[in-house]
């Protein structure tokens, strides 16, 4: 997923960090400077569910407007990559010992 606040707060007329803290602190989401510097300029650790709603509120846009799927970023694994890990599952033979360490005879 691609972070997308910056952009779609400047399509709405907010160009500072600033002026969306203090948006979302009259919608009642109080955010540090640290956290909201990490929102405005990279991709957030985490973020809850509601504050995501006050986002969209204060900025009159959907979640998709927010977040952007990058579904061409997701490893594939090729057949030959799951039969290898088919393979690597099934892990070595195991043979069997006795517990008082004297050897089976052959079989």
């Amino acid at each position: 997923m691609k972070w997308n606040l910056r952009l779609t707060a400047a399509n709405k007329g907010i160009w500072k960090a600033s002026e969306l803290q203090r948006s979302l602190a009259e919608h009642g989401l109080i955010i540090s400077a640290g956290k909201m510097s990490g929102l405005w300029s990279g991709q957030p650790v985490s973020l809850k569910l509601e504050d995501l709603d006050v986002i969209c509120v204060v900025l009159g846009c959907e979640i998709g407007d927010l977040l952007i799927p990058e579904p061409e970023k997701v490893i594939r694994p090729s057949e030959q990559t799951v039969q290898q890990a088919a393979v690597a599952a099934s892990g070595p033979s195991v043979v069997p010992r006795r517990r008082d360490g004297r050897s089976l005879p052959p079989v």
